[in-house]
């Protein structure tokens, strides 16, 4: 554990700390400190990452909004993004590409009345399902649950990255031969 008051100090208590990962509050995990895989993909039967970034775990979702909002392809005119996306300037990226941006998190009490909520609540859906998905399938796959291997952000750009390009290839490999995509990928890639 690398605690705020070591760092500021410029203690490293233990020579395995990642020095440049960074920390942050999951709702799921809790404190966490690390590293963390910015990414956009498809909605659909098919999850293809389309944009990816890797940054230390302390960078907001928002700040690197605009970066993979300009990175996705012209098809791309929907932007479904949580509440850390539902602010002015990834709105102003999704405006300035001819997108629309859906994102959940509207402040202010429940239930929501207001018009074009039941579409938010929808496509919020259909977002969570995609990406907690996507996210646990490609974790599985390169065996991502726990610490990777690499320290740094350079290396741990590589593998991260490395990851989703090879994901990438996979996908297009077996879409090319005509073959079922999320199924027996993990064993696919694991053969390769």
């Amino acid at each position: 554990m690398w605690h705020k008051k070591d760092r500021e100090a410029g203690v490293v208590p233990h020579s395995s700390i990642d020095t440049g990962a960074g920390w942050t509050k999951s709702g799921w995990h809790g404190w966490v400190y690390g590293w963390k895989l910015h990414l956009a993909t498809t909605v659909g039967d098919v999850w293809i990452p389309l944009a990816a970034r890797l940054t230390p775990a302390n960078v907001h979702d928002g700040k690197l909004a605009r970066t993979l909002i300009e990175e996705l392809p012209e098809q791309a005119r929907f932007v479904l993004g949580d509440t850390h996306y539902n602010a002015p300037e990834v709105r102003r990226a999704c405006s300035e590409g001819g997108r629309f941006l859906v994102a959940s998190g509207r402040r202010g009490p429940y239930p929501h009345i207001d018009c074009g909520v039941e579409v938010r609540r929808i496509l919020h859906r259909l977002r969570h399902t995609a990406i907690e998905n996507f996210n646990e399938h490609f974790k599985a796959i390169f065996d991502a649950h726990g610490p990777v291997p690499t320290r740094g952000r350079l290396d741990t750009a590589r593998f991260a990255l490395g990851a989703v390009f090879t994901y990438q290839l996979a996908l297009l490999h077996r879409h090319e031969r005509h073959l079922e995509t999320n199924r027996g990928l993990k064993a696919f890639l694991r053969a390769a």
